[in-house]
């Protein structure tokens, strides 16, 4: 098993709740039983700490590194153009995590630079000047779950996501943000583990890890002329998570 896929599996387990391993000793090493008996302890098993996923002093230029130039982790290698890893502030108070690359960000490299990139633009910086908070989208982190464009913009496969969510972990763990904002049902189910819907979701606070996160539309279904209700309750949710973050 190599680094990744033990990163993997210990993944699947510390979402389950496990924080605990245990490692075999040697074999037929002798104790001496209370009594004074030597016995033949055969294998024994000891305790150990489930090891972090995230290294060390982790930075989010490591795992760019980490991810590589040409990354053939998973089946979405070979369509892409770019690999999209992430942008914005490295210290952001605030990170907002998509589905995955479309068309526009596979050709540059760089998330959220289409039309649902600039609505997205357009709902942070008008909120916040609304709301007399001083940020601009260069204040926080924009980034996906999944690294590479999907063919045909589809939905990331299970096994893809899992694949790249070890990154997407790093990077929050890297960052540290005061709150996450989960963008559409992907995201929403790679950070919380859940089946539910956006419209059940949005609106209340879950957690990942320790860090509240706030489920919202994302922006390319509210660019769709018959969603005006979605439009409005993604302003609430937005509003909220900025005053959650930046009071």
């Amino acid at each position: 098993m190599n680094r990744d896929e033990l990163r993997e599996r210990l993944n699947f387990y510390k979402d389950l709740g496990v924080d605990e391993v245990f490692r075999r000793e040697p074999l037929g090493q002798a104790i001496l039983s209370p009594a004074g008996v030597t016995v033949d302890q055969g294998v024994t098993l000891a305790s150990a700490s489930l090891p972090s996923l995230a290294p060390e002093g982790d930075t989010l230029l490591k795992i760019l590194q980490d991810i590589g130039d040409d990354c053939r982790r998973c089946r979405l290698c070979e369509g892409r153009s770019k690999i999209v890893f992430g942008s914005g502030n490295e210290q952001a108070s605030l990170v907002f995590v998509g589905e995955g690359p479309g068309a526009d960000e596979d050709a540059q490299g760089f998330p959220f630079v289409g039309r649902a990139g600039q609505l997205l633009t357009q709902m942070i910086e008008n909120t916040a000047t609304k709301e007399g908070i001083p940020i601009r989208r260069p204040d926080v982190y924009i980034c996906n779950v999944v690294k590479c464009r999907p063919p045909e913009n589809r939905t990331p496969q299970p096994d893809e996501m899992e694949t790249c969510g070890q990154f997407l972990f790093r990077q929050l763990m890297a960052i540290r943000p005061k709150a996450i904002c989960a963008m559409g049902s992907t995201a929403a189910k790679a950070l919380l583990g859940t089946k539910e819907g956006v419209t059940r979701l949005r609106g209340k606070w879950h957690k990942w890890r320790d860090i509240p996160v706030m489920v919202m539309y994302h922006p390319s279904y509210l660019l769709r002329p018959y969603n005006q209700d979605a439009k409005r309750e993604a302003w609430e949710d937005l509003k909220k998570v900025l005053h959650f973050v930046y009071d």
